[in-house]
């Protein structure tokens, strides 16, 4: 990776001394700058690699970025879909994506539409396919979904499928076919040399993050106004994700599903297939819709533990969903939390409009032992949203997630027994005194003018 990077550096050198002259790399790649509007094109197959240079860029179609091959983005970028051929960016296993942008200069991945016409659904999203382990079968190993036709997955933990760093991806969400929609970023069988930093995922058709399986971790993820669920994990995802924002549009929601905060499954079979799927979240902010007027039906739970997964969520702030903040579904999720204590439900605020807490089986424990459980843990239920003390956390155009002055939020939270990827912090959710979305986010993509 340092070696690509510091290459790229000195194409750039090259590219910006001598007025848009194509330079080639190793493996016949080349450096391309969108300087006629007729040539800003990405399509087709990309099989060598390429550097876009700081511009606007159409991407038409699907495109597959092939093994071997790394496509990186100057800081800046604006990548838009072709209004047409709706376009998705699939990077396949043992290609790399680069897309490190700053909070001056996000990268952009967004709809080609005007300002004011924009949709969830103009375009696909990103899929990034590794090489890391999943629960599925190897041979033949799983097709992504979302009708692109690639596998994912392997027997490699550390494998890495590049960078993203600063990135928007806006109105993502093809509906390939009925159940099979293009997530905003969607990873299959991603490895932990991979890096994702300071994502924002907003106004997507489906849901604003899919794992399947793989080891990646992340920090400062957003998921604003997506229709299905703003984190989802399956397959034996294993990896850890600290500081993620998740802000439900009361209006806005899959019609035919239900949009939950976090949804986890193992597999659709609820087998023990192993690797377990067990994400480590910690720092998370998860707002519902809390009740607003016109909220459309099918908002769901903040959190959606599910068919034989287990996890660890701790130092987290679940609020305004009009269901549980904390739901186990199945029989084995439920005893690997209360009866086993495979899984953490630690240090938390909890809110739900109707129940805060909720069973599969009461046979195996009750709501009130769960909640009696979670209390007894470091969490805290509260009666209302508003106990929270956030800002300005429910959907605007201007969203504030910071706790104000006496905040349960700005105390009660405990990092032992965690992995050292966790930074601690005196804080639960996502943000303490610092805004980390200023300057990168947009909460208004369309209005943007690209």
């Amino acid at each position: 990776m340092k070696k690509l990077l510091f290459g790229t550096l000195i194409l750039v050198t090259i590219f910006s001394a001598t007025s848009c002259v194509k330079v080639n790399f190793d493996d016949g790649g080349t450096v391309v700058a969108p300087t006629d509007p007729t040539s800003n094109i990405i399509t087709g197959v990309i099989s060598s690699s390429k550097f876009y240079a700081r511009g606007k860029w159409i991407l038409k179609g699907y495109v597959y970025v092939t093994d071997g091959a790394t496509v990186t983005f100057e800081a800046g970028c604006v990548v838009q879909s072709d209004i047409v051929e709706k376009g998705a960016l699939i990077i396949e296993r043992g290609a790399k994506l680069i897309a490190s942008g700053t909070a001056a200069l996000p990268i952009v991945f967004t709809s080609g539409k005007p300002v004011g016409s924009r949709a969830p659904g103009d375009w696909g999203g990103i899929i990034l396919l590794g090489k890391a382990p999943t629960n599925r079968p190897l041979d033949p190993a799983p097709t992504i979904e979302g009708g692109v036709g690639r596998q994912y997955g392997g027997t490699d933990p550390l494998d890495e499928s590049g960078i993203l760093r600063f990135v928007r991806i806006e109105y993502a969400g093809i509906a390939a076919e009925p159940g099979s929609e293009i997530n905003g970023l969607t990873c299959g069988g991603v490895g932990s040399g991979t890096i994702l930093e300071n994502i924002q995922v907003s106004f997507g058709n489906d849901d604003a993050y899919e794992f399947f399986g793989g080891t990646v971790n992340a920090k400062n993820l957003v998921a604003f106004a997506t229709a299905d669920d703003d984190f989802d994990f399956d397959f034996g995802y294993t990896g850890k994700i600290q500081f993620g924002v998740s802000c439900r549009k009361p209006d806005f929601v899959d019609a035919g599903d239900a949009g939950n905060g976090i949804e986890c499954d193992n597999d659709a079979a609820s087998s023990l297939a192993t690797p377990r799927t067990k994400p480590q979240l910690s720092n998370f902010t998860i707002v519902g819709p809390n009740d607003a007027a016109g909220t459309a039906g099918n908002h769901n739970f903040s959190n959606r533990w599910r068919r034989a997964t287990q996890f660890v969520l701790r130092n987290s702030i679940l609020m305004g969903h009009p269901d549980a903040g904390f739901s186990t579904e199945s029989d084995a999720t439920l005893n690997d939390y209360y009866v086993n204590n495979l899984s953490e439900f630690k240090n938390n605020l909890v809110h739900a409009t109707a129940l805060p807490y909720k069973t599969a089986n009461a046979a195996i424990a009750t709501n009130a032992q769960i909640q009696a459980k979670a209390e007894a843990e470091g969490c805290i239920t509260m009666a209302t949203s508003a106990a929270a003390q956030l800002t300005s956390p429910f959907y605007s155009t201007a969203p504030n997630f910071l706790p104000v002055t006496g905040s349960p939020a700005l105390s009660g939270v405990s990092f032992t027994g965690m992995n050292a990827f966790f930074t601690p912090t005196t804080y639960r959710g996502a943000f303490g005194t610092t805004n980390w979305t200023s300057g990168w986010c947009n909460w208004d993509p369309q209005n943007a003018v690209y």
